[in-house]
């Protein structure tokens, strides 16, 4: 299958006259866990490579999977290259970063050589896209797929069109997108690629947030700019939040500088119907006692408590990491419904986390 889509995109970029493209030497993983893709693609080693390619090929602007947990597709693969591209962006123009891409060969007509003579490259501005089944409303360039293409003559969503009819093991997209060539009723076409937008990461020119795409853009190169990076907050009392992927996106995002696309999505999943779901807790003491949490969960109608209700202790300093689960409904749900962990302390509330979950007929693996 990875051979075939390879093929599949090379002959649909070809189509626009686009001949260079480069594929990442990671794994499929069938799921919706960021952490698992990460793993079994080598993080290290993918984003060597994106960075790589980078100092090489010279971007000025970089678009990528959106780093969130979104109700829809959500896949893990989308959301690694989301983070490899984020922290390639922020590294390529650190020469300190795999320096051996940026060391000068000793003997450069030799064929003894373990460096490659690359420069770095800090490119200008990031922006993000994403596979959640809603439309996420946020700054970013704004664009008509109805106008028209100054030099194909046609309206872009027709482009669109052309492009994904190569695509053929991606199934329902393919099929729409062939009839609608065929056939010059676009449409349902329209209607799927209604929901795409680009969202606004950061730029380090100056530009309007919605502005177009190239805005501020010279041929000058940009100086690196050094992300903000991990920043420990401490001191504040007994809190419970959202762990594993949510936990990890929030501390991600402030890290690089794009803290404001923590707004853009709420906590949020999509599960299949009967499947067993997946929400994970932190809990904080960061008081000078010891403390004993009781957590409760409070869920719609139809949903089953298999795990996390209980006591647990935390001595002064300590986190505490809870793995809870659920079975969802046997029934689909065309909206939203929500999942509340309580904590509470001698029969008080003291913090809760609301997970809000769309239960379809099914989706990915959690």
């Amino acid at each position: 299958m990875a051979a075939i889509r390879e093929i599949e995109a090379r002959q649909a970029t070809a189509a626009f006259g686009i001949h260079n493209v480069w594929f990442l030497s990671g794994f499929d993983t069938p799921g919706q866990d960021v952490f698992r893709s990460l793993q079994s693609s080598g993080h290290g080693a993918i984003l060597e490579q994106i960075v790589r390619l980078v100092r090489l090929t010279r971007p000025e602007v970089i678009l990528t999977w959106l780093p969130a947990v979104v109700a829809g597709e959500n896949h893990g693969d989308h959301q690694a290259a989301g983070v490899v591209s984020t922290e390639a962006f922020d590294a390529a123009g650190d020469p300190t970063v795999f320096p051996a891409q940026v060391t000068p060969a000793r003997e450069r007509m030799d064929i003894n050589n373990a460096t490659e003579g690359l420069m770095p490259w800090q490119p200008k501005k990031l922006y993000f896209f994403s596979d959640a089944s809603h439309t996420i409303v946020a700054d970013g360039p704004l664009f008509d797929m109805a106008e028209m293409s100054p030099t194909r003559k046609v309206p872009y969503y027709r482009l669109a069109a052309e492009l994904h009819r190569y695509h053929l093991t991606q199934g329902d997209v393919s099929e729409i997108a062939i009839k609608a060539v065929k056939t010059g009723d676009f449409g349902e076409f329209r209607k799927w690629l209604g929901k795409f937008n680009l969202i606004f990461g950061k730029s380090l020119v100056s530009c309007k947030q919605n502005g177009e795409l190239f805005e501020g853009v010279t041929a000058s190169p940009s100086v690196f700019k050094r992300a903000t990076g991990f920043k420990t907050v401490s001191g504040q009392g007994f809190t419970v939040e959202l762990g594993g992927p949510f936990a990890y996106y929030n501390a991600f995002r402030e890290a690089h500088d794009i803290g404001h696309l923590g707004a853009l999505v709420e906590p949020e999943l999509e599960v299949a119907a009967k499947s067993y779901v997946h929400i994970p807790l932190l809990l904080h003491n960061e008081t000078a006692d010891s403390v004993e949490v009781e957590l409760t969960p409070e869920t719609p109608d139809g949903w089953k408590e298999a795990s996390g209700r209980g006591r647990y202790r935390l001595a002064p300093g300590e986190t505490c990491p809870v793995q809870t689960f659920f079975f969802a409904p046997h029934e689909t749900s065309g909206q939203m419904q929500n999942v509340r962990w309580m904590a509470s302390v001698k029969g008080k509330e003291v913090g809760s986390v609301v997970v809000k979950i769309k239960v379809s007929e099914w989706t990915l693996p959690q």
